[in-house]
């Protein structure tokens, strides 16, 4: 008679790939690491890969229980083999050991009642504004095409007086469990798609679907202020849910065209006002555009180029909120390109009668700017 073969374990903390002093979470992390890696679900017909996930239960089972480590790491496998000679005692001690780390990925936590009601779609419509309607609002009639509960079946998806029933495959839990070497696995029922009931007689209007496309008209309302691409919400406007579940929601995208003239900043207004040599020289008052009509701006002699003027409250309205930003109005002192023989002499005399600041001991823009990258 040959000799009996005796197993000899591999320690438990060598199959964790872990220290003797780890802590519960680096337990944990490590166990979680090796079943998402070994689990039979992830390796189907791969015994290899179910032991290794074996053992790495087994180890994890008895150093998160503090009594079960204590006696491990004194007396080694013989302090806890009472307990475990025969194994794992069956799927529901596995669940109620590990259920908060597989609960979420392979719901050990046992199959509930699938809820048969599912929230309806969000929909998105594009809304086209012209600068002024974003700036100062306005309201607007829009039409969406969406999803609405059936006229006849009222949503149920059975024609009238004819209830959907329990599903028979699931017993309306509206998922199966099966089992995977010692695992024990929930998924989707086949038979009714996770909603745990199944409509033998279909409303003929909707086909069973419960809904139906249809044109829908609503009034938006577009606060003075809003900014390009700005989205306004309108709850429960999307297409209605399925066995009586939410409806979903209807978002309206803002798309504002730009304006010939004028550039928005924030809640400033910027616009470029050209003007000639003579008047920055001698100063002007001209008559400017705003978004309400026209105004009087005063430029002082002595202007230069690039000066910024604010007119206070002629901007955007504050979204939500009282008050308005600014219209900022720049000057540009434009220089003449072709001058007459006549021109070009009053301007040559008139530059002669003229000083410009560019003595040794003035600082030049040049000098200027050198300091700056010094």
């Amino acid at each position: 008679m040959s000799p009996t073969a005796r197993v000899i374990k591999a320690d438990y903390y060598e199959v964790l790939s872990v220290e003797r002093t780890a802590s519960d979470q680096e337990l944990k992390s490590a166990y979680r690491k090796l079943a998402m890696q070994h689990h039979p679900d992830r390796n189907p017909g791969d015994p290899a890969a179910e032991e290794k996930f074996k053992q790495a239960s087994e180890a994890y089972q008895v150093l998160s229980d503090p009594d079960k480590r204590a006696a491990y790491d004194r007396y080694g496998h013989a302090g806890v083999s009472s307990g475990m000679d025969g194994g794992f005692s069956g799927v529901s001690d596995i669940s109620d050991i590990f259920g908060d780390i597989f609960g979420e990925m392979f719901n050990m936590g046992g199959a509930g009642r699938s809820s048969r009601a599912q929230r309806g779609r969000d929909l998105q419509y594009e809304l086209t504004l012209t600068f002024e309607e974003a700036v100062f609002g306005k309201q607007s009639e829009i039409k969406i095409r969406r999803m609405e509960n059936c006229s006849v079946c009222e949503g149920s998806g059975a024609e009238p007086g004819h209830g959907p029933t329990t599903c028979q495959q699931c017993g309306g839990r509206g998922q199966v469990r099966f089992q995977q070497g010692f695992f024990s696995i929930a998924r989707t029922c086949p038979a009714c798609g996770g909603t745990g009931s199944i409509v033998k007689d279909p409303c003929r209007k909707c086909r069973g679907e419960g809904r139906q496309a249809a044109e829908h008209h609503i009034t938006v309302t577009v606060p003075a202020g809003i900014e390009d691409r700005m989205r306004i919400r309108y709850q429960g406007e999307g297409d209605a849910g399925r066995y009586g579940g939410p409806s979903g929601d209807l978002y309206v995208v803002v798309s504002v065209q730009a304006h010939p003239f004028l550039e928005r900043e924030g809640n400033d207004l910027h616009y470029v006002l050209p003007i000639s040599f003579p008047q920055a020289t001698l100063g002007v008052e001209l008559t400017i555009p705003t978004l309400e009509g026209e105004t009087k701006l005063k430029v002082p002699e002595g202007t230069q180029s690039g000066t910024e003027f604010r007119l206070r409250n002629k901007g955007v309205p504050y979204l939500n909120d009282h008050g308005r930003g600014d219209l900022v109005v720049q000057v540009v002192a434009q220089v003449p390109t072709k001058l007459t023989k006549a021109q070009r002499e009053l301007m040559r005399q008139l530059s002669e009668t003229l000083t410009v600041e560019n003595t040794p001991g003035s600082r030049s823009l040049f000098s200027k700017m050198k300091d700056i990258f010094s």
